[in-house]
């Protein structure tokens, strides 16, 4: 099999690579890399790339011995350092690569995909395929959600503000929190509208540290049944409004502030233009909008097939210089720009240890291919991060007033102390 691998790969196997049957090839050392059964390879014949590889892990036949981030950084190091590519394959390639197949009885139908794998249908970016693409993701179940994330259910990039050991994730969600409402100027009864406001995360701690109104609004059922429920139990109903609603549907403005916490990922390319502009609708002249969004490189705007297949349909990521100039484009100044890149590689590790330490309960909550499924988002994400192969700003704009007034401070010295 090691010719066939080297072959497709472009190169010399980065990884040990251990076969169904108990013989081995590559690196003695490192991570090893497990063909549990022969259908791993059909699936990789049907479905060769990134895919058919997330397909053969989720369903355990493929399999890593050792750290599965290492085993990741490994084969990214070599694509990146050795120019890994697969060559075109001539007729007689592919000839002898199905020789190779059939005697290692490889060859049949088509592997069903994972039943975590996403199956939209309809229009893309259409109401009704976009609640369904947030559905298959946030609807998992609020108690997986409780048990990965910290007690505020902030499912974001935290601000890590410290290096002491006792300065965990909660203290840099909280910051995080504090952060944003300090960057929007919120006050005792100024508007905020929250767009795709998660498990209200921010909405809660808008309202209950800096005594703000809020609308807070998202496409997923669970997520505002569960925020309804912590708005009753901490008595703020006279402070906030839950919406479930898609953003294309929002009433009213005159807003102070809006923000938008990782939900323009999930907007789709051509529809940002529109999204840009009702953010700039929904505020008032002197408000502002913030926006935290992950971005990726020009060469791979998309999310991934892994990604766009299992965690988040549909979604898209641009530079972070291209949503600035949409967000321009629609009439907002774009006044600060601050990348949090390594505060999601420390966010993202956080969510695995979490996973990891309570295996048992995840499966038990969501399924054994779920869990796997999470295991290898959390892991690739936080590689993804810590390489540079993504990103994450929070966009600080305003909407300027008629006579260019922006109420923006001098400096921004108030959003860091205290």
């Amino acid at each position: 099999m090691l010719p066939l691998v080297e072959e497709v790969l472009g190169g010399a196997l980065p990884l040990r690579l251990r076969a169904w049957d108990g013989s081995s090839a590559g690196p003695d050392h490192g991570p090893v890399v497990v063909i549990r059964s022969r259908r791993a390879l059909r699936r990789l014949l049907w479905q060769p790339g990134e895919l058919g590889l997330a397909q053969a892990y989720i369903t355990g036949e493929i399999d890593v011995e050792g750290d599965l981030g290492e085993a990741l950084r490994t084969m990214w190091t070599a694509v990146r350092t050795r120019a890994l590519a697969p060559p075109r394959l001539t007729l007689a390639d592919r000839a002898r690569a199905a020789g190779t197949a059939l005697r290692l009885g490889a060859l049949g139908p088509r592997p069903p995909a994972p039943a975590a794998e996403a199956r939209l249908t309809g229009d893309l970016h259409s109401k009704a395929r976009d609640r369904a693409a947030i559905s298959h993701h946030y609807d998992l179940s609020n108690d997986f959600y409780a048990a990965l994330l910290d007690p505020s259910m902030a499912y974001s990039c935290a601000y890590w503000t410290r290096d002491d050991p006792e300065y965990g994730l909660a203290d840099a969600q909280r910051d995080k929190l504090e952060l944003i409402c300090r960057k929007l100027g919120l006050r005792e009864g100024a508007r905020l509208l929250d767009i795709g406001c998660g498990w209200g995360s921010l909405t809660l701690h808008a309202a209950e540290h800096h005594e703000a109104r809020v609308t807070a609004v998202t496409l997923a059922a669970a997520q505002a049944r569960y925020v309804r429920e912590q708005v009753r139990e901490r008595g703020l109903s006279d402070r906030v409004e839950v919406l479930l609603r898609d953003y294309r549907d929002i009433d009213g403005g005159g807003y102070d502030a809006v923000s938008t916490v990782e939900m323009g990922e999930h907007v789709g390319d051509a529809e940002y233009p529109a999204f840009a502009g009702v953010l700039h609708r929904m505020v008032r002249p002197g408000g502002r909008v913030l926006v935290q969004q992950m971005s990726r490189g020009a060469d791979a705007p998309g999310g991934g097939a892994f990604i766009e297949s299992y965690i988040a349909p549909d979604m898209h990521m641009r530079p972070l210089g291209d949503t600035v100039s949409l967000l321009e484009g629609a009439g907002l100044e774009v006044r600060s720009a601050e990348s949090l890149r390594e505060h999601y590689t420390r966010t993202v590790a956080a969510w695995h240890r979490t996973l990891e330490e309570r295996w048992d309960d995840f499966t038990a909550l969501a399924g054994h291919q779920t869990a796997r499924v999470w295991r290898l988002y959390l892991v690739g994400g936080a590689l993804a991060f810590e390489e540079r192969r993504m990103g994450v700003d929070q966009i600080l704009a305003v909407r300027p007033g008629d006579d260019g007034a922006s109420g923006m401070p001098a400096t921004p010295r108030g959003w860091y102390g205290g």
